[in-house]
C-alpha cells in the first residue's frame, strides 16, 4: 500500500467529529517531529490546534487544514462504515476522505519526501491544523493566527487543502471566498379569524412585498471581477398555526447573503433595515455573521500552484472564488497570499464521501512541486 494512502486511512479511521480531533493531530505531529519540526499543541476551549514549523527564516510557506469532519448522516446508507476506510474501484471511502484528511495526508507525505532529499530550504515550512473548521470556527485557526501575530511570526504563503476541483482533478484553485451573513427576521402581526381580517394584522401579507424587493435588489456597491454577484437567498419561512381559518400572529424568515469584497456586511445590514422600515412593518431582526469574504490578488503563489498542478495533471487550473467559507478568511488579512487546492469536491459532506486513490498520489506530487518552486 502506498504511503499516502496508508496515512489517509489512518486519519479517516479516527472519528473526529467536530470539534473532536480524535488523535489525528497527534499522528501528524509525531511524523513531523521525526523530520525536525518544532511542535506546538495549542488547545483553546474544546478545540485542538497544531502549529508545527521547520526552519526559522522567511519566506514561510504554511500548509493549512482541518482534522474535524461533519456528522456521517445515516450510517446504514453508506457502502461501508464511514470510519472504516475502504478502497473500492480505485476510490477511498470514508468521512473526511475528501474534506480534508486526504489533503492532509498528501501534505505530510510531500514534506517527508522533500526533506528526505533536501533538508536545507530557502525559507521555512509550517503546518497550521485545527479541529474547529466544520464547527463555529472561534477557537481554531483564528486563535492560532492571533497568537502568531502577537509574537511577530508572519506567513508569506498559505496553501489550504480544501477540496477545490469541480469537474476534473486539477481544474480549479481558489484565491478567495465569499462572506456569509445570515439574518433571522420575525415579522409581528396580530392573530385573528380569517373571516375578520380587519381585526387582525397578517404578517405574511405584510412581509411579502418586502421579500419581493429584497430578492430583486442588486447588492454590490462596487464591481469585482473575481466574484459572482452578491446573492440573497431565503432558506426558511415559518408561519401559521396549522389551522386554515386563523391569521397568524408572526412570520419567521431566515435568509442569507453570500457576498464579495464589493460590499460590506455593514452596508448589507443597513440596506435591509432601510427596506423594512420603509414598508412600515413591525419586526425584530437578529444578524449572525458566518464569515468575512477574502480575496488574495494572484501573485507568485497562484502562478506556482498553477504550474505545479499543470505539470502533474496537464490542466491549467482556473482561479475561482466559489463555494462556502474556509479558514482562509482568517489567514488572508495578515497579508499572506492564500490559495486553496485539493481534490474533487463532488462527494464532500455526503453519504459515501470518497477520494480517488490516484488523486492522492497526484496531490503529493503537486504539493511537493509547490515547495520545490518556492523554497528550492
Amino acid at each position: 500500500m502506498s504511503v499516502v494512502l496508508e496515512l489517509a486511512k489512518e486519519l479517516i479511521a479516527r472519528p473526529s467529529l467536530t470539534p473532536d480531533d480524535a488523535g489525528c493531530q497527534q499522528l501528524i505531529a509525531a511524523r513531523l517531529a521525526k523530520l525536525g519540526f518544532k511542535i506546538e499543541r495549542l488547545r483553546f476551549g474544546q478545540v485542538d490546534n497544531l502549529w508545527a514549523r521547520y526552519g526559522t527564516e522567511r519566506p514561510l510557506l504554511v500548509f493549512a487544514g482541518h482534522t474535524d469532519v461533519v456528522p456521517t448522516g445515516p450510517r446504514e446508507q453508506w457502502h461501508s462504515d464511514p470510519f472504516t476506510p475502504t478502497v473500492k474501484d480505485g476510490l477511498l471511502y470514508g468521512r473526511g476522505a475528501a474534506d480534508m484528511k486526504g489533503s492532509l495526508a498528501a501534505m505530510v507525505v510531500a514534506v517527508e519526501q522533500l526533506l528526505g532529499t533536501k533538508p536545507k530550504l530557502n525559507g521555512s515550512i509550517a503546518f497550521l491544523i485545527t479541529s474547529d473548521e466544520e464547527g463555529p470556527s472561534v477557537d481554531g485557526t483564528v486563535r492560532v493566527v492571533e497568537l502568531l501575530q502577537k509574537r511577530g511570526e508572519r506567513i508569506d504563503w498559505c496553501v489550504l487543502g480544501e477540496p477545490s476541483c469541480l469537474e476534473k482533478f486539477g481544474d480549479t484553485i481558489r484565491h478567495g471566498r465569499r462572506g456569509s451573513l445570515t439574518g433571522l427576521l420575525t415579522v409581528h402581526g396580530i392573530q385573528g379569524h380569517v373571516a375578520y381580517p380587519e381585526r387582525a394584522d397578517n404578517p405574511i401579507q405584510r412581509v411579502l412585498p418586502v421579500l419581493t424587493e429584497l430578492c430583486a435588489a442588486h447588492w454590490d456597491a462596487r464591481p469585482n471581477p473575481h466574484f459572482p454577484p452578491t446573492s440573497f437567498q431565503i432558506s426558511n419561512f415559518n408561519s401559521g398555526t396549522g389551522a386554515g381559518n386563523v391569521i397568524p400572529g408572526e412570520a419567521a424568515i431566515r435568509f442569507n447573503f453570500r457576498y464579495s469584497t464589493a460590499v460590506t456586511a455593514v452596508e448589507l445590514k443597513s440596506r435591509v433595515e432601510d427596506i423594512l422600515k420603509r414598508h412600515g412593518i413591525r419586526y425584530s431582526l437578529e444578524w449572525r455573521p458566518m464569515g468575512e469574504p477574502f480575496l488574495t490578488q494572484p501573485e507568485k503563489l497562484s502562478r506556482v500552484v498553477q504550474d505545479a498542478v499543470e505539470k502533474v495533471t496537464g490542466l491549467r487550473p482556473k482561479l475561482d472564488t466559489g463555494g462556502g467559507t474556509s479558514d482562509g478568511r482568517f489567514i488572508a488579512p495578515t497579508g499572506a497570499e492564500v490559495i486553496e487546492f485539493g481534490p474533487m469536491n463532488a462527494s464532500i459532506h455526503k453519504i459515501n464521501e470518497c477520494i480517488a486513490a490516484a488523486d492522492l498520489e497526484s496531490l503529493v506530487k503537486i504539493y511537493r512541486g509547490i515547495m520545490e518552486r518556492l523554497l528550492g
